[in-house]
């Protein structure tokens, strides 16, 4: 009697853990991908509005009027404007005040627009955390699928008088399809956290270079301001 060996057959014929333990890969190798697709869609969204705001803030127009037009909406999560929209009203909001002098209210600024930062790349990092979990747990969780399915395939030969490969080798063909599914799931993980992580850092270092330019234009933007105050 042949043995059917196809995938299909061997994953319908393993023990009921193993088969839990490949749900659960599978499960989690579809929401990585919905995660990768939705980080994705993050970023080149995200790419497009800074590049935006940037043609904007440096096209020369008045910081004042820049904040009137932008405060009309909520700037998208994790984006400069964030950043820029956050530390601005904070500028105003300090330099209303007439006690404070113009470096207590420039050093709380840059306070406020670290803390906007960190905010926003809270946001850009969400979620990055899970495909890093997947992609470090996914191979242990199919190799455990596998022990268990070959522990089931020599627990049966133990009832037979005569052990052969043909009867060994289903058993352990379809444990090892866990480990198969277990690397199917972490690989593309890794890869994504990998090159996601490597987005997030790129957005990092525009996000601090455009913090420290911003704080030079506020700097001159100081003066005039106080005088428009007094």
């Amino acid at each position: 009697m042949q043995t059917d060996l196809s995938i299909g057959a061997m994953i319908l014929g393993a023990s009921g853990v193993v088969q839990l333990i490949m749900l659960i890969l599978l499960l989690a190798s579809v929401f990585s991908w919905a995660v990768m697709e939705k980080k994705r869609r993050q970023y080149q969204a995200l790419d497009q509005e800074n590049q935006f705001f940037e043609k904007r803030f440096w096209s020369g127009v008045e910081l004042e009027q820049l904040f009137h037009t932008l405060e009309k909406h909520s700037p998208p999560p994790g984006s400069l404007e964030a950043i820029f929209q956050h530390g601005y009203r904070q500028f105003r909001y300090l330099y209303d005040q007439q006690t404070l002098t113009i470096d207590a209210g420039l050093d709380a600024t840059e306070r406020g627009l670290r803390a906007a930062y960190n905010r926003q790349m809270d946001t850009l990092e969400s979620l990055l955390s899970l495909l890093a979990t997947i992609g470090s747990t996914s191979p242990y969780v199919g190799l455990l699928g596998t022990v268990w399915g070959i522990m089931t395939a020599f627990q049966g030969l133990a009832s037979t008088q005569q052990a052969t490969l043909a009867m060994v080798a289903p058993g352990i063909a379809e444990a090892l399809i866990a480990t198969a599914m277990g690397l199917f799931a972490a690989i593309p993980a890794v890869i994504a956290y990998n090159s996601f992580t490597q987005r997030v850092e790129q957005f990092g270092s525009n996000y601090d270079a455009f913090i420290e330019d911003f704080m030079g234009l506020l700097q001159r933007q100081a003066l005039v301001v106080r005088g428009e105050n007094d």
